[in-house]
């Protein structure tokens, strides 16, 4: 079957075009910025606050403070589930998590707190050697 984008040439050009940003643009509501969204609706409802999906201040992220520690959303999601949307190299591949299909499917996954713990030690262990 011939390709239908190169005709069987091999090959494509594309051209691209774009503005080049000139800095971010304030937004009226922000409060908090979180360093990726693995599909989580984040907001206050069911007694939630912000803090609860992880994150860090507006104003820290303004200032050019890197996220800090535990800043995951480690409420509602594993370490497997987080690090496949943040850092794909620091998503953990526990035998455990293996088959699950879902992250919300894992059988270990209502004690995900266990799971967290376990991911702080281990990187604790990593940045100490």
């Amino acid at each position: 079957m011939v390709c239908a984008r190169c005709k069987g040439t091999g090959q494509v050009h594309v051209r691209t075009e774009y503005s080049e940003p000139t800095g971010r643009k304030p937004r009226q509501g922000v409060e908090r910025v979180y360093e990726v969204n693995p599909g989580i609706i984040i907001g206050t409802y069911n007694s939630h606050v912000l803090e609860d999906f992880g994150g860090m201040p507006l104003s820290d992220w303004e200032k050019g403070k890197p996220f800090p520690l535990h800043s995951e959303n480690r409420t509602f999601t594993c370490p497997a589930w987080w690090y496949q949307s943040a850092d794909y190299r620091r998503k953990p591949t526990w035998a455990e998590c293996a088959g699950a299909g879902r992250f919300s499917a894992c059988k270990h996954f209502p004690d995900k707190a266990a799971c967290w713990e376990r991911f702080d030690e281990e990187s604790d262990k990593a940045v100490a050697s």
